[in-house]
């Protein structure tokens, strides 16, 4: 525990410089505020940072498990002082909310950043968002099938080539045969008509 203990402090240490560090050198471009709120609205339409909804109360929760190994007797109290302090620190999100627009407007102009939230604010685009995953993952298993077919086809095709090739220089051992098709290599799905 401590080993993670130890690493969750140097994460969050190198995030929170990183993020310095980024917020000083995108402020120090010249972008604009209504780049900065396009780049707030391309978010919202993406939903990147929805991602981070969960990081303070996944810390308050291990910040609890800590607390309660060292004073198993005050378990009430640490649940209330723990939740009172994160409430109190979530409007700090915010902060979080700001250095994201800041980085989508250092990436985009302003009217890509406009591109942005009128296609993924629209209900195509937060179907692609929500539906995209699944059908990249079906696309995949496509790929993945084809891919099996095509090299057991093109193994076969090349065999019965060579052994042409060689039966005609009269190297060809007596009784060749195509060698067997690898075992991790599916026969191709019957298409239909």
């Amino acid at each position: 525990m401590i080993k993670f203990s130890s690493f969750g402090r140097i994460a969050s240490a190198a995030i929170v410089v990183g993020s310095v560090l980024v917020g000083t050198s995108v402020r120090a471009q010249d972008i604009s505020e209504e780049q900065v709120q396009a780049a707030r609205q391309a978010i919202t339409a993406l939903g990147v940072t929805n991602q981070f909804d969960n990081i303070l109360p996944a810390l308050a929760d291990r910040l609890k498990g800590q607390l309660i190994s060292v004073y198993p007797n005050f378990q009430d109290q640490i649940f209330s002082t723990v939740d009172e302090t994160a409430l109190s620190l979530a409007s700090r999100r915010g902060d979080l909310e700001r250095e994201s627009a800041l980085i989508y407007a250092k990436a985009f102009t302003l009217d890509e950043l406009k591109a942005i939230t009128a296609f993924y604010g629209s209900p195509t685009g937060q179907k692609l968002l929500k539906d995209g995953p699944l059908a990249t993952r079906e696309l995949m298993k496509g790929a993945d099938i084809w891919a099996s077919g095509v090299s057991r086809d093109l193994q076969a095709k090349t065999n019965e080539a060579m052994l042409k090739i060689a039966g005609a220089q009269g190297q060809a051992p007596a009784g060749a045969a195509a060698p067997a098709v690898p075992a991790d290599v599916a026969p191709a799905p019957a298409v239909k008509p």
